[in-house]
């Protein structure tokens, strides 16, 4: 059975990948073994998804990535338009269009030696758009996810914030492997005080009696994709709370589903042996809101 992930694409062995501004192939795109991202895990990130030529909430992206790197001090060397600008040129150097997601990549640059301290950084910061064709198993949508809820926590925001999109993923990727390991495709993963705080890779709302549950947002990633959908469902008129809730709440809840730029919103079908309806009638409304929104969101905007 395909793995949500296995999204392997041949086209992707002739991608070019822009590189501080250069487009390289794939095979010659590397950065320096002194690069802040490689040594220490210093820097931010976003993923996008391209769709009718168009970034789906690119601005929304591009804040939460400037928001970000001020939050580390970290400058990145080019201004909001500059860096929309590669972004286009980029696909435009592939010939992307549809199918794409995008990985965009901003280190503090590369350190003289290797040491935690950001004065010894020498130069600009590294900046690595890397374009791939890539999609979700469509079988996904219909067979749902299945999660397991990890011993691994989302750490407080005086350890760790989890509003900043770090390249530091750690905490997650140990939550993911536990996931692994216990057959399931996501890591559901609790806050400090044990309430349910979000999935390791994607945001997690649950459906219960007509209403949407999700996270209080303290303890994760101030998500785009859960921000949309937080604001279709008001919209749509069914109630959408932002709340502290518990794993029993979960296992008794109607539907369940996640929330992520790679997919977009997925069914949940399992969740510690727990059987869910899986695709039920608020997943399937949300889902052709969601594709409204982002056909709208990539039909209004201005390109370079």
């Amino acid at each position: 059975m395909a793995q949500m992930h296995d999204v392997s694409d041949p086209r992707n062995a002739a991608i070019l990948i822009n590189v501080n501004g250069e487009m390289k192939p794939r095979a010659e795109a590397v950065v320096s073994v002194f690069d802040s991202g490689f040594m220490l895990g210093d820097g931010v990130w976003e993923g996008l998804r391209v769709h009718r030529g168009g970034i789906a909430f690119l601005d929304r992206h591009l804040d939460r990535l400037f928001e970000g790197a001020k939050a580390i001090a970290m400058d990145i060397g080019l201004s909001r338009e500059a860096l929309v600008k590669r972004l286009y040129e980029t696909l435009a150097a592939n010939n992307m269009h549809e199918g794409v997601h995008v990985r965009l990549m901003v280190t503090r640059g590369v350190r003289s030696t290797p040491y935690q301290d950001p004065r010894v950084v020498v130069g600009g910061a590294t900046i690595v758009i890397i374009p791939e064709y890539k999609e979700p198993d469509p079988a996904v949508y219909e067979r749902g996810l299945k999660l397991f809820t990890v011993h691994v926590r989302r750490g407080d925001p005086a350890v760790q914030d989890q509003k900043i999109n770090s390249h530091s993923k750690l905490n997650c990727i140990l939550a993911s492997i536990q996931a692994i390991q216990a057959g399931v495709d996501e890591a559901l993963m609790l806050d400090p005080h044990g309430f349910v705080a979000t999935c390791n890779s994607t945001h997690f709302f649950i459906v219960r009696k007509g209403e949407l549950w999700t996270s209080s947002g303290k303890y994760c990633l101030g998500g785009v994709t859960r921000a949309v959908t937080l604001e279709i469902a008001r919209e749509a008129g069914i109630a959408a709370i932002e709340k502290d809730f518990s794993l029993t709440d979960v296992y008794g809840a109607d539907e369940a589903f996640t929330t992520g730029t790679f997919a977009g919103i997925v069914p949940v079908r399992e969740i510690d042996g727990r059987v869910l309806n899986c695709r039920g009638p608020t997943v399937e409304r949300l889902q052709r809101l969601y594709a409204e929104r982002v056909e709208r969101d990539v039909g209004s905007q201005e390109r370079p």
